[in-house]
């Protein structure tokens, strides 16, 4: 079944930073290389010692690709944190999408369309006629994007930042509010990759029979 065609690749090189468009992505075992390959921790001035300091904590780092500027903007709240580099700081799994179909409900909601890229997927993807399926439908099932094979592992869980505008204009906290109170706090999916491969834009997301040994 054709779920849709992929029409942005994002990859955040530092978790809670400005993503990188890309025009295509090798997808590994453990998702894009260098997709959230870095991640600031708190080391004190913050009740999140030891943890990452994210988009929760200041709500305009999302705006900058810069680690010095977001060290500096840490350090302006009393903050201090240290940039650790490792293979990936996921919040849960290697890759995330987001369908265009998905977020109609909450634009009708607001009146505008809102900006996909709030949601930080690796994959954003316009459904194909006629799609009408739910997160919740979807776990479990394979999927094929491009040459990558994946299966969903859960809906995504979302949180304060999806009301911080993409490019910095005023925070829309009837997102959020629409989202937790229609859509059970769930935005996109999460899946673990089968066999690595190649996805681009253009390409196709099919659901897939699953295959047995």
């Amino acid at each position: 079944m054709l779920v849709g065609t992929i029409d942005g690749i994002r990859r955040y090189p530092v978790k809670s930073l400005r993503g990188e468009e890309l025009d295509c992505a090798e997808v590994g075992w453990s998702g894009i290389p260098g997709d959230r390959a870095s991640a600031f921790f708190v080391l004190d001035g913050n009740p999140r010692v030891g943890k990452p300091y994210r988009g929760k904590e200041h709500e305009r780092l999302h705006l900058t690709s810069d680690p010095h500027a977001a060290h500096s903007a840490a350090n302006d709240r009393g903050v201090e944190v240290e940039l650790r580099a490792g293979d990936h700081f996921f919040d849960a799994a290697p890759i995330s999408i987001v369908l265009n179909r998905w977020l109609d409900d909450l634009s009708d909601e607001v009146g505008y369309a809102v900006e996909w890229e709030r949601f930080r997927p690796n994959f954003f993807v316009r459904a194909a006629t006629g799609f009408a399926v739910t997160e919740n439908d979807l776990v479990g099932a394979d999927l094929r994007l491009g040459t990558v094979r994946m299966r969903v592992r859960a809906p995504i869980e979302r949180c304060v930042t999806i009301t911080y505008h993409p490019r910095g204009e005023a925070s829309d906290p009837r997102i959020l509010r629409f989202i937790a109170e229609r859509r059970n706090a769930k935005m996109g999916i999460y899946c673990d990759v089968l066999e690595p491969g190649r996805a681009s834009l253009g390409d196709s997301l099919v659901r897939e029979a699953p295959l047995h040994s």
